[in-house]
């Protein structure tokens, strides 16, 4: 049936947020209210008379609420089909009137867990009648109307004020689509808070949001982003972001996110840092970072966690880039790096709290923990004679974090509180080490007194020697390497100190 007036319409819902106006249009069309519980008295108090369930199934509300609706009496009236001569004979042997649209919402599950409730209540908070309910009238969108969330609330009025209590085939199969992603999203709510105990080898992830981007990494390739991005940022200034905006934003603030007692800054390009440093402020945070590489800081993605005040903000506008993300900015740093509507200035309210990382890989999917270990003073090891000073060990722990972020093969040079230059990508960690040493001379950097960071074991002690011609005399990385003592006995041979956390930090 192409046009399909709604004479009859069965509400039972959990939120009853914005649910009024809804009624007042259905009820002043005269249209026939199904409910139980308390939408029945929602409704009821608005003036409308009601048909109980329960009238039309014969039984009460029994087992504790689990069973309400569940019967012929009621998934018949949804799931007959209206041009169908068989059906509509059996509907009318068993006196089963039409149900035009239903109104239905999920007991809150996911809300449920994450507020820590027990596995009773857990459990109680996994629907039955609601989500059969929505599979049975999104099926028979033909015949049926279906809202499965109030978050569709305002989309339904506008269609009932528009068409007169009506609905077109197209509606009714949009609004099918709109509860099946209701229904499947549940659905895998509740399968992955069971594979938490059982870790069964199945992939579900769910995301009900979504945008489309401008396109994805290439002008070529179609791109969106999944996932809740207003409720990490607020966007204050600038255009739309883009895939690679996105891809660089996240290793933006994760790097930063490691400096959360300090005050930090990080300027990213293609995801790697060409700048990091700590500093007694924002301003000279970002002056240290800038200063490691001034050159591909130009268009990059500039991150701090503190909030950004206007001699930060002088500074900073100095520089053309792409994205700044800050907790906080003053009004007169803001309106200041305003002053150039394409650039993307972010908010960010609150960090990230994702675990896993997952790729889609060869026709499927990979996925791994996060790699949330950041080697901290406890877990080094002093392997060498000389043991690292205590600024030494501050370098050092300083490198380890970014090195953590960086593509592999990576080296990465500092001193404490400031990245002097990094090797990102290499198929070699000595050609890793060469690029971050010519890089560091590129831009004046002395390397007498600073330390090397490795993101795995060192095969060979060509990387310590090569390290120990430039000044650089202490070193972190995991070792692990059968050929461990081979760079050990060079550091030793020449003064040097070398620690090892027993954590590799490949990133690929």
């Amino acid at each position: 049936m192409a046009t399909q007036k709604i004479t009859r319409a069965l509400i039972s819902v959990f939120y009853k947020d914005n649910l009024e106006p809804i009624v007042h249009a259905l009820g002043k069309q005269g249209v026939e209210f199904v409910s139980t519980g308390g939408t029945q008295e929602f409704i009821e108090k608005l003036g409308y008379a009601v048909t109980p369930v329960e009238d039309l199934t014969g039984y009460p509300s029994i087992f504790g609420g689990r069973v309400k609706t569940l019967h012929p009496a009621i998934f018949g009236g949804i799931l007959y089909r209206r041009e169908d001569a068989g059906d509509l004979k059996q509907a009318k042997e068993f006196n089963i009137a039409p149900i035009d649209l239903v109104i239905v919402d999920l007991y809150p599950f996911e809300e449920t867990v994450a507020k820590g409730g027990s596995e009773e209540d857990i459990i109680e908070k996994i629907d039955i009648g609601g989500i059969s309910l929505i599979r049975g009238a999104a099926k028979n969108f033909n015949d049926v109307l279906i809202v499965a969330s109030r978050n569709q609330y305002s989309e339904l009025l506008a269609l009932l004020q528009a068409k007169n209590c009506a609905s077109d085939l197209a509606d009714r199969k949009k609004f099918a689509a709109m509860a099946f992603d209701v229904t499947s999203h549940y659905d895998s709510a509740i399968f992955n808070y069971f594979n938490n105990e059982f870790q069964l080898p199945s992939y579900k992830k769910s995301y009900q949001q979504g945008r489309v981007l401008r396109y994805g990494e290439n002008p070529h390739q179609k791109g969106t982003y999944y996932g809740d991005l207003d409720g990490l940022f607020e966007q204050l200034n600038g255009k739309e972001l883009s895939y690679n905006n996105l891809v660089d934003v996240d290793a933006a603030v994760n790097l930063v996110k490691e400096f959360e007692s300090e005050t930090a800054f990080v300027i990213i390009k293609h995801t790697n840092a060409c700048g990091v440093a700590t500093g007694t402020s924002v301003k000279d945070a970002y002056l240290k970072a800038f200063q490691a590489d001034t050159i591909s800081a130009f268009g990059g993605v500039l991150a701090t966690n503190k909030t950004i005040d206007i001699a930060a903000a002088e500074e900073i506008n100095k520089l053309f880039f792409e994205i700044l993300i800050a907790p906080a900015y003053t009004d007169d740093a803001l309106a200041l790096l305003r002053s150039k509507k394409n650039r993307m200035i972010l908010l960010q309210k609150k960090q990230l709290t994702e675990t896993k990382q997952s790729k889609t890989i060869l026709n499927g999917v990979i996925e791994q923990d996060l790699d949330l270990k950041t080697d901290v003073q406890a877990d080094l090891k002093v392997v060498t004679k000389v043991p690292p000073t205590t600024a030494e060990v501050n370098a050092l722990l300083f490198a380890s974090k970014i090195c953590k972020h960086t593509k592999s093969n990576t080296i990465i040079l500092a001193v404490d509180g400031q990245l002097l230059a990094s090797g990102v990508g290499q198929t070699s960690r000595v050609d890793a080490l060469k690029q971050a040493i010519e890089k560091a001379g590129a831009f004046g950097f002395n390397l007498k007194g600073a330390v090397m960071a490795s993101d795995a074991f060192f095969p060979f002690p060509d990387c310590v020697e090569i390290a120990d011609q430039h000044g650089i005399h202490a070193v972190i990385q995991p070792g692990g390497s059968v050929k461990d003592q081979d760079s050990i006995d060079y550091c030793d041979g020449h003064g040097m100190a070398m620690v090892f956390t027993g954590t590799r930090h490949f990133k690929h």
